[in-house]
């Protein structure tokens, strides 16, 4: 096939309500994959690192000369792709405009409607994007791409019928093209919730979630996968090689899934002596955490995690499509803790049918839990989970207003449980209040912070948190 020129940008603007910058290892992965099975010039974007406008963009792919432009992004950032793609169709009228990432899995073909793309890819990327290429440099369709959104020569939008195909063996794949981009850049930014800028390397070791969550996007599927131990390993020795970092992040969906491979990761961690700490932002399933788990991986350098509650109530349990165990969830907690883990909670109000009495459950089950931190988040319905689908049949009119244009999932205002409104902002701005201010809380906060130095950059926010709490 002949040599395509490829442009790969994550799209997205820094804005006060989403600071947190992360290396885009979707784009980062696709690149790296692509390049091992085609002939192809690559260029990487990530605009919220630049915060480059999209006259930047468009002039970057123009200096390529791009014959193909791949656009990702997440849903607060999707009012971008409308202009975005209306400039590059306009600057380069016979490229080939390709959209991914979580947005296209959430909203699926409507993305085609409201954009100049010619493709997009509700799902994992590679497989995907390489068949598309084939077919473009040979000049053929792509209605034989599974899964796959796309205009046909009339414009007419087609779904193609089957799922978009995953990949088996995620040891198969080659590291992230890091190379591609200025990755110390990433170092001057926070990536998790109060913790400072440091330098580190991020990592998906799996892929796809077993559980059930009714909120969630299915972008790399149900079907867990993942990358093997000493694969793990293999990749951290290699940026530790290149960039000497010792902070390792990690974003799986369920990294704690498999107990055997954790154990095994963390044996091999210290086997090597690779001085490692860890983080998991995105959360670990704490209801099946262990005290062996949890000491394992506070011997290998945990020092970080998010445990996701969401709901104390088993019913709402059962509703989402969790069934998270609450006893052992707060076990884990305290496992945890007593490690000196710094444990940030995600909580989850106003889920569609939940009681007074049952948001009052959630507010104090997690104010009496040993979590270091907490966000007590807004339910929000994201198009094409199920949670929207149950919304929108049941309550349309709650949905006619959400606006999730630039926004953090913590700011998008809407209300689904059975309380009027001021009553339900008002129980969330309590929560806020009963939670921080107890002195046991700020005293293990000072103890176990893993970043002493850094306390005082997280008093603001924190008054900020209890400012908001007392105007209930």
């Amino acid at each position: 096939m002949r040599r395509l020129r490829l442009l790969l940008v994550h799209v997205g603007r820094r804005t006060i309500e989403l600071p947190v910058i992360t290396p885009p290892l979707g784009i980062l992965s696709l690149a790296a994959y692509l390049r091992d099975r085609l002939p192809l010039d690559i260029r990487l974007i990530d605009q919220r690192l630049e915060n480059a406008a999209s006259g930047d963009i468009v002039r970057a792919a123009i200096d390529l000369g791009a014959d193909v432009v791949g656009l990702g992004t997440l849903t607060p950032m999707a009012h971008l792709l409308p202009g975005l793609t209306q400039q590059i169709r306009k600057a380069l009228p016979d490229a080939l405009i390709v959209l991914g990432g979580p947005h296209v899995a959430a909203f699926g073909a409507s993305v085609l409607e409201d954009t100049e793309a010619d493709a997009a890819v509700p799902g994992e990327g590679e497989i995907a994007l390489e068949q598309i290429l084939r077919a473009y440099a040979e000049g053929g369709g792509f209605g034989h791409i599974p899964g796959l959104i796309w205009r046909d020569p009339s414009g007419e939008i087609i779904v193609n019928p089957g799922a978009i195909p995953h990949i088996e063996e995620l040891d198969s794949l080659p590291f992230p093209a890091y190379d591609l981009i200025d990755f110390r850049k990433y170092w001057r930014f926070e990536t998790m919730v109060n913790m400072p800028p440091r330098r580190y390397a991020g990592f998906f070791s799996s892929r796809g979630c077993p559980y059930r969550c009714i909120y969630c996007h299915c972008i790399f599927g149900k079907h867990f996968r993942a990358q093997s131990p000493e694969r793990i390993v293999a990749e951290i020795e290699h940026w530790q090689s290149l960039y000497g970092m010792k902070v390792v992040e990690f974003y799986d969906d369920t990294f704690n899934y498999d107990a055997g491979r954790v154990m095994e990761f963390c044996q091999l961690a210290l086997k090597r002596n690779l001085g490692l700490k860890i983080a998991f932002p995105n959360a670990i399933r704490g209801d099946i955490l262990t005290r062996e788990i949890v000491d394992a991986l506070a011997d290998a350098g945990l020092y970080y995690t998010a445990c996701a509650l969401e709901t104390a109530t088993p019913r709402l349990q059962k509703y989402i499509g969790k069934h998270l165990n609450v006893p052992r969830f707060l076990e884990g907690v305290d496992l945890l803790a007593r490690r000196r883990v710094f444990t940030y909670g995600f909580t989850m109000l106003g889920f569609p049918t939940e009681t007074e009495e049952e948001l009052r459950n959630t507010i104090d089950t997690t104010c009496d839990s040993m979590l270091h931190a907490t966000s007590f988040f807004t339910v929000t319905p994201f198009p094409g989970t199920e949670l929207y689908a149950r919304v929108l049949e049941t309550h349309s009119e709650k949905l006619q207003n959400v606006d999730y244009r630039g926004k953090s999932y913590s700011n998008i205002m809407v209300n689904l449980s059975e309380l009027p409104d001021a009553i339900f902002y008002g129980y969330q701005r309590m929560a806020l209040r009963k939670f921080y201010l107890n002195p046991g809380r700020l005293f293990r906060i000072v103890r176990s912070y893993p970043h002493p130095w850094y306390l005082p950059h997280y008093v603001p926010v924190l008054a900020m948190r209890l400012g908001r709490g007392l105007l209930a």
